[in-house]
Parts: C-alpha cells; structure tokens; sequence
C-alpha cells in the first residue's frame, strides 16, 4: 500500500508539474507556414530581403513558443540556393503542406506572407496569388480553428475583406492603396518585417502585437521620410478578441 500511495503522489506531482509548461504554450499546438515570395528588389535585382524575413521569422516564432516542427518555411529560391528543409512558394506546395500540417497541428493557424504586392494580390513566384485565392487556401486548411495572416507587401490592405472571419486577426503591411518601404537590395528586412522581429520579442500576445507593429512603422517612416505613410491595417474579428490577449507568447527559446 505505502508503494502504491508512493506512486499516486509521484503522479499527482508529474500532473500538477506539467500544468505551467502547458499555460506557457499556447501555440504549441499550432500550425504556421511563413513564406517568403520573390528573391527581387523593387528595382528587379536580386535581394534576399523576404528570405532573411522568412528566416528570422521562423526562429522568433520558435522562441515566441510555437513548436518548431510545426513551422514550415517556403522560398523561391531553387536547386542549390534552397535552404535544405525549405519547400517551394507555390501554390501547390503551400495547399498541399498546409493541409498536412493542419492535419497534425490542430489548435490554430498562422500565415505569414512576405513579398511585393499589387491591388491584384502578392507576387508569388512568378505568378501573383490574390485574395481570393489566399482566402480559399486558408479556409480549406484552417476551417473555423483561429488563425492568424500577416501579409507583408505593398497595397496589403486589399487582403482583409477576403480573409477577416469571426476566428482571425489579420495583419497587413499597408492599406489597400498604399506601398510599404524596405525592399531595395540593400534592405536586411522591410520595414515591416523589420518592426515584427523587432516587437514581437517585446509583445505579450498577439492582441499587442499588431499595434506595437502599426506603430514601430509609422515611426519608422516618420524617421526616415518614407511617404506617404504605409498604414499597416490590423483586423480582429469578434470571436477571436476575447481570446487573444490570453494567448501569451513564451519567453523561452
């Protein structure tokens, strides 16, 4: 009797134990694809600004407490030049590793595009995916679950109507008439990219972090004279707002 009320204790304690680790790690049960969709400065030269975004992002994410085998990564870049455990920026790879990843990862949802952009949409390699289009990919993939998109381009903003559902917040670089600032060949990040790796280390969750975000880019193009202003917008819809601010980031690697 004394061994096996040794044994129940041992499992009470393991159970009580475990419970901080658990509250710490929202997003541990999430799906997140980040990609990065054109290896070009504005100027048509080659930069590597979306892929250092799509990177670094993938590693902030990690620490911010999403589960690194749950974050998938995709570049245009090809052959040798593609990072090993790197997919393709094409649709199809998205739609198909995203329904993958959904399928095991089922808590919620995040989306991160890094590009330029159009009114008609975010170039995508050498094809261009519309709002439309990224709405129905993520509606396939995510259903009702929360998510979060974060489209990081230039007229941005045209993204929202499509995507804004009750169970999604939804981050873009600039409003739908608007270019964003950052993507010469000399640029390490965006300005918006540059901003989200700069807050999210600083954010609690991610009800802070879209505008922690909105301002560290306005006063970023206020500082340097990037006009006019880009006006990242932010939408949050009515089911997901209760719950967000008690998503916390974690704090540890």
């Amino acid at each position: 009797m004394r061994g096996l009320s040794a044994l129940v204790i041992l499992a009470v304690l393991l159970l009580f134990a475990d419970q901080p680790a658990r509250a710490g790690a929202p997003f541990a049960d999430w799906a997140a694809i980040i990609v990065a969709g054109d290896d070009h400065a504005h100027s048509g030269a080659h930069s590597e600004v979306f892929d250092n975004a799509r990177r670094d992002l993938a590693t902030a994410f990690a620490k911010a407490g999403f589960a690194a085998p749950n974050i998938s990564q995709f570049t245009v870049q090809t052959g040798r030049d593609r990072p090993a455990g790197v997919l393709a920026s094409d649709p199809q790879s998205i739609i198909d590793h995203l329904g993958r990843a959904t399928a095991n990862a089922k808590s919620g949802c995040l989306i991160y595009f890094t590009s330029h952009g159009s009114p008609d949409g975010i170039v995508l390699g050498d094809g261009l995916l519309t709002p439309a289009g990224m709405a129905r990919i993520i509606d396939d993939a995510c259903g009702e679950r929360p998510a979060v998109v974060v489209v990081a381009a230039c007229f941005s903003g045209v993204f929202i109507p499509p995507l804004a559902a009750p169970n999604r917040m939804v981050l873009t670089a600039a409003r739908p008439d608007r270019a964003s600032f950052g993507c010469g060949e000399e640029d390490r990040y965006t300005f918006f990219d540059t901003c989200m790796l700069d807050q999210l280390p600083k954010a609690h969750n991610f009800a802070v972090l879209g505008p922690a975000v909105q301002a560290c880019v306005a006063k970023r193009e206020q500082d340097l004279g990037a006009e006019p202003p880009s006006e990242p917008q932010l939408w949050i819809g009515p089911k997901l707002a209760p719950d967000l601010p008690l998503l916390a980031f974690s704090t540890s690697p």
